[in-house]
């Protein structure tokens, strides 16, 4: 038998005489049970690690809502307080300045009472 006869006989599909007869298959590797409880149990500390991140985001932009409101409602009172000021301050002026009041006739007082 010759180097090339050897070669093409090995490389055949069917086994001879004296030959092995298993033939080598690629095997799929499974993850076994364990392994898989593993990777699910890290898979949700992940997810419990992004929620709390996500939360705690939220939660941080919520006290800063929280005090921008009250900051807003301190100049809202201030606002509405400034403006009774300022309608209190131009009412004697513009009641002056009305044509009833123009039309009133000046009262001297007259006497003062004693005791």
């Amino acid at each position: 038998m010759t180097y090339s006869s050897s070669l093409a006989m090995s490389r055949s599909r069917f086994a001879g005489r004296n030959q092995n007869a298993v033939s080598f298959r690629v095997e799929e590797r499974t993850l076994g049970p364990i392994s898989n409880t593993i990777i699910l149990i890290v898979l949700a500390c992940l997810l419990g690690l992004l929620y709390l991140t996500q939360v705690t985001k939220t939660n941080a932009y919520g006290f800063q809502i929280n005090s921008l409101q009250e900051q807003s409602a301190t100049l809202q009172t201030q606002h509405d307080d400034l403006e009774v000021a300022s309608a209190r301050l131009q009412s004697l002026p513009k009641v002056q300045a009305s044509a009833a009041a123009k039309a009133l006739t000046p009262v001297a007082p007259s006497d003062t009472i004693q005791q």
